[in-house]
């Protein structure tokens, strides 16, 4: 813990990276999907079922990735988990097919998430509950940047290079945070070597958690508010650019844009917490996520969606689900501290399986308009506000 207070910077950065590979290994190669499917003489939706992989890939891993943290420490798994993904980043690189890439998504999403699974728990380790919010801020301030910088970065790499050179820099990234894992992040829990592997004690272990209310009513909660967000992921490199007529680099610049609303919902959450609960806050980030939803839709049925009223709207709800994410999150892992690994494990599974299915569903309902995109962001701002309403009578929080 002392060395934790004499590098808290460095930590607090080398966490936020390993939150953000996943993030930064979906952002990167949005503005490459024509690329891609013009290059395997795919169907731009084929092309979006690597995407819609690697929502499976990070949902499944981060469940095998929970008992490990808890048995053997964070950083090893951390550690083999970077080394997945190094090399599935490199096989990206040299792929000619594209059920290949597919696949190849699903393995690089194995190694990311074990960082996305360690970072959180190691959260826990590190801070009281309070205290966490704010540091799951801190870490979306990271998190938010990656949607910034890799749609850009990656639009300006395809006016010189092929797409696959995407792969290459994500997989020195990858070597890099490896280092600064192994040499400068303190081990935060050195393991309970007593813990069991065998499958009927990770079900029991698993079943702990989801038995508990605060967990999975907070961990819905955020999941299902985050399948918005995954339905513009999937959805967004098709209608801006294709239905606006954007080229990649202006995608890349609005990518951009709407994605500083969680940078800028994040850090003022850090404000906000000093003043009200993490239940109050994420109860009215519900509320304005679910009206912006309703906005988007029917602005879109009368016909009056533009390009500036697209972004905007979407500015807005991420915006909110920047308010969202720290706070449920905390509130769901609060009760967890002894089963860290797994609950964040539990937690991030459920995120991206329900992100898997709002971008497959925006893949499935595919029809060359942003009927698909809008609606499913909608859809899931509005179940998530009404899970919330229920909870607020019936599941009692302290934060």
């Amino acid at each position: 813990m002392q060395q934790l207070k004499n590098n808290r910077k460095v930590t607090l950065l080398i966490l936020g990276l390993l939150s953000a590979i996943g993030p930064f290994s979906i952002d990167m190669y949005l503005p490459a999907f024509e690329n891609i499917a013009a290059d395997f003489n795919s169907p731009l939706e084929k092309v979006q079922l690597s995407l819609t992989s690697f929502f499976i890939g990070i949902a499944f891993g981060q469940i095998i990735y929970g008992p490990l943290l808890d048995k053997y420490g964070r950083k090893k798994p951390l550690l083999v988990g970077l080394a997945i993904y190094f090399i599935a980043s490199l096989l990206c690189v040299f792929t000619r097919d594209i059920n290949h890439l597919i696949f190849l998504r699903f393995l690089q999403a194995l190694g990311s998430c074990g960082g996305m699974v360690g970072a959180r728990a190691m959260v826990t380790d590190y801070y009281n509950s309070r205290e966490a919010a704010r540091v799951f801020s801190l870490l979306m301030l990271v998190i938010g940047i990656s949607p910034i910088l890799a749609p850009s970065a990656g639009a300006m790499l395809l006016n010189y290079l092929d797409w696959h050179y995407i792969f290459l820099i994500l997989a020195f990234m990858a070597l890099a945070i490896f280092m600064a894992t192994l040499f400068l992040l303190p081990e935060s829990f050195q393991g309970n070597k007593d813990l069991s592997l065998a499958p009927k004690s990770i079900v029991k272990t698993f079943w702990t958690v989801l038995s508990n209310k605060v967990f999975i009513t907070y961990c819905l909660i955020g999941s299902i508010a985050s399948s918005g967000t995954y339905a513009y992921l999937a959805g967004s490199s098709f209608v801006i650019q294709k239905n606006f007529g954007l080229t990649k680099s202006e995608y890349g610049l609005a990518f951009a844009f709407v994605a500083s609303a969680m940078v800028l919902a994040t850090q003022l959450n850090r404000w906000f917490l000093k003043k009200w609960t993490s239940a109050e806050i994420s109860k009215w980030a519900n509320i304005w996520q679910a009206f912006i939803g309703i906005c988007m839709v029917s602005v879109l049925s009368l016909n009056l969606l533009t390009l500036p009223v697209l972004l905007a709207l979407i500015f807005f709800f991420l915006f909110g689900y920047g308010f969202i994410f720290p706070n449920t999150s905390a509130i769901a892992l609060s009760p967890m501290r002894q089963l860290a690994g797994s609950a964040s494990a539990l937690l991030g599974c459920m995120q991206m399986a329900l992100g898997a299915f709002s971008s497959g569903m925006v893949s499935f309902l595919h029809n060359e308009t942003p009927w698909p995109m809008l609606s499913v962001m909608c859809a899931g701002a509005l179940i998530s506000l009404t899970l919330h309403l229920i909870a607020r009578r019936k599941v009692k929080v302290d934060l």
